[in-house]
């Protein structure tokens, strides 16, 4: 990509207790999500994307665009910014169009049009007479993405806005994510904890531990990988890339083909040739010698043993397996592994429980 086409951002600072030192250069496409454990650094690293909070030592380059570097620092108001809270922080007085005209009001970027765009894409048409009081916590972090989107950004910012929701309001504004992801051309960085959310939403990840990031790439290359330091437990996985390519009516099955293979998960409605993405944990992934018949199992894979990587408990290890250009990672107790005799270049086979369709 060249240089009008990505982020670039090194901060390094130390504080009481904790210190950021990242060097970055980020997609200026697509949704990436800084990720990690809470206290990894990915919501003071985003503010400082925002500019909140000045770095002696930092510089921040958008497109290539001179944000921060050491003769200049642009102000946050002056960013090309919208900003989205874990709280949506509206003004309880104010009705929903109001706040949403208080915050576009404030930015010198914002645009009528965008301000309509904003209120079709969360789908908040019907709440614009409404108080904040009168709102759901779902429907409250809807109008606070409206509102950041409102000053017409160039640049999205997203610190955890899913983490104050149940599940159930989780799972309400999940759709209206994916629906900003495919409409918006512009670039969003999306903080979060949460794996599902980032194995739905992201494009590109960045992993974060201690104040540094430890990895960062394409989403599904990114968390194949086993030689991580930062550990997943049961949610250690990958996500698969592909499409439906046939349906059976008769079990409510489908079939989710991707480079490699194909994958029978259950039918949730979606047509032949729709785009998906799937989720495999590595715990519904078993490894035999020989290809196993008499079973419940029904997705069965031969692969060549990629790698081995002992788990965060040493009695599990970890099993990155080839499949055609497709990669599965299978836990087995590291006992298992032994007997197996498992190592690099060895011909398998797979066996996958169950899947999770991620879209």
């Amino acid at each position: 990509m060249g240089t009008n086409a990505m982020i670039y951002a090194r901060f390094a600072k130390s504080w009481s207790g904790f210190s950021l030192n990242v060097d970055l250069q980020l997609p200026g496409v697509g949704v990436t999500a800084l990720f990690g454990h809470s206290g990894s650094g990915k919501t003071t690293l985003l503010r400082c994307l925002a500019g909140l909070g000045s770095l002696p030592l930092g510089m921040c380059q958008f497109k290539g665009e001179v944000w921060q570097d050491e003769n200049t620092y642009l102000p946050s108001h002056k960013r090309p910014i919208g900003y989205v809270f874990q709280d949506a922080n509206l003004f309880p007085h104010l009705s929903v169009l109001k706040n949403l005209k208080y915050g576009q009001a404030r930015s010198q970027q914002g645009k009528i049009a965008s301000l309509e765009q904003a209120i079709g894409l969360l789908g908040i048409e019907h709440l614009l007479q409404r108080k904040p009081g009168e709102l759901s916590g779902g429907e409250k972090q809807r109008v606070g993405i409206a509102r950041a989107l409102a000053v017409n950004p160039r640049l999205l910012l997203m610190d955890e806005p899913l983490a104050a929701l149940d599940l159930a309001r989780k799972q309400e504004i999940l759709p209206y994510l994916e629906n900003l992801h495919g409409e918006l051309k512009i670039p969003i960085l999306y903080v979060s904890h949460s794996p599902d959310e980032v194995a739905r939403l992201a494009d590109h990840i960045v992993v974060m531990a201690d104040g540094r990031a430890l990895a960062q790439g394409p989403l599904v290359e990114t968390l194949s990988r086993i030689d991580l330091p930062i550990r997943l437990g049961e949610e250690a996985g990958v996500v698969l890339e592909g499409e439906i390519s046939q349906r059976d009516q008769t079990w409510s099955l489908m079939q989710v083909a991707f480079p490699g293979g194909s994958l029978w998960a259950k039918d949730i409605g979606h047509p032949v040739g729709h785009k998906a993405r799937i989720r495999v944990l590595a715990r519904d992934v078993s490894i035999s010698l020989q290809q196993q018949h008499d079973t419940s199992i029904q997705n069965h894979f031969h692969g060549i043993v990629d790698s081995i990587q002992i788990d965060e408990h040493p009695g599990l290890t970890l099993v990155r397996v080839c499949v055609g250009t497709a990669i599965l990672i299978a836990r087995l107790t590291t006992r298992a592994a032994h007997e197996l005799q498992i190592t690099s270049g060895k011909q398998v086979w797979l066996q996958v429980k169950s899947v999770a369709l991620v879209e």
